[in-house]
């Protein structure tokens, strides 16, 4: 399959993915928080769309920047799932733009998009189904993704695994 035609299907499966269907998930989960009694994240509905936006914000950012310099610098696409490429695969190891405060900050800014869905529905269901889905996310980076980078870049992603967090752009959490 021809590149342009693999980043479109690519897109375009992470976007239904990621962007459609995992919101969906979430909305509808939500109208089980009755189960937990009146418990609720936040009280205040101002304050709970003001930090919900905020968290969107710097989530659609996040998401949108790292696809813009996986694709500009590292020539390839962010969709490889468990090994099968949707979209080529990088060709160049990136560490600047974002890149610089987390090795992942495409999973960082969609997890805040999620985070932030959460928020405004004040699912406390929604918080604990994306804290396990976050669990997970970390166990596939950590057995498939960082595995493929460290065989396809070598030392120069070793020598990046110790200087960026794996997810959320904090260097004073992984010290």
């Amino acid at each position: 399959m021809k590149e342009p035609v693999r980043y479109i299907i690519g897109y375009m499966l992470g976007f239904i993915i990621f962007i459609v269907l995992i919101p969906y998930g979430l909305y509808n989960l939500s109208k089980f928080d009755y189960l937990l009694s009146e418990s609720v994240l936040f009280y205040s509905d101002i304050l709970r769309y003001v930090i919900s936006s905020l968290v969107f914000l710097i989530g659609a950012f996040f998401a949108i920047w790292s696809n813009f310099f996986l694709f500009k610098i590292g020539k390839g696409g962010p969709l490889d799932i468990f090994g099968i490429s949707v979209s080529p695969q990088s060709k160049k190891l990136v560490t600047t733009g974002p890149y610089r405060y987390s090795r992942n900050p495409m999973v960082f800014g969609t997890f805040s998009l999620y985070f932030s869905i959460i928020l405004y529905l004040n699912s406390l269901i929604g918080l604990l189904c994306i804290s396990l889905f976050l669990v997970i996310i970390i166990i596939y980076l950590k057995l498939s993704e960082e595995k493929r980078l460290l065989k396809d870049f070598g030392n120069e992603y070793a020598d990046y695994i110790k200087k960026v967090p794996m997810i959320f752009p904090i260097n004073w959490i992984r010290k």
